[in-house]
């Protein structure tokens, strides 16, 4: 299984904007399956991280996703955005 994660990327060290845009990418990534298994949990967590650090394209996708997720889903997504945010 393919897994890109954060914290393995050079690329978790940009900063701003670049960053939110990357936090949304790997969103759409495990959204729609593209390189890996679709995973609704994983994508709403890069989504959300991308809204809390200011991409309005990522809060926006973030909401679409959540119509589509159990309450138990959506909880389990905000708590692993939140157990990365205070890890990073």
């Amino acid at each position: 299984m393919a897994r890109f994660e954060m914290y393995n990327s050079d690329m978790a060290t940009l900063g701003g904007e670049a960053r939110a845009e990357t936090f949304c990418d790997m969103g759409l990534m495990y959204a729609t399956g593209r390189g890996c298994p679709v995973d609704l949990i994983a994508a709403h967590k890069w989504l959300n991280i991308a809204a809390i650090k200011g991409s309005d394209r990522a809060a926006e996708l973030r909401a679409d996703l959540s119509h589509s997720m159990t309450k138990m889903q959506l909880a389990e997504a905000l708590r692993a955005a939140r157990e990365w945010m205070t890890m990073h």
